[in-house]
């Protein structure tokens, strides 16, 4: 995939476990698991917005785009 999901490294970065992340933004711990994992097809604005004002960052922070055949970091 293209589009590779850097949440991991936002939240060690803030010293916040995934379970304080979903409950401060409201979706479930398994959601959260599934974005974090790279798997979700699709992520809502409003659920991207509001990982964004948790974690205080950018929404480039948190997602970067590989360009197809690239090694994933």
């Amino acid at each position: 995939m293209a589009i590779v999901v850097r949440l991991d490294v936002a939240l060690a970065q803030r010293k916040m476990t995934s379970r304080e992340l979903a409950a401060q933004i409201g979706i479930s711990e398994q959601n959260l698991s599934i974005l974090r994992s790279g798997k979700a097809r699709g992520l809502r604005f409003s659920t991207l917005n509001a990982i964004c004002a948790a974690l205080d960052c950018q929404p480039g922070d948190l997602l970067e785009f590989l360009p197809e055949g690239d090694a994933e970091a």
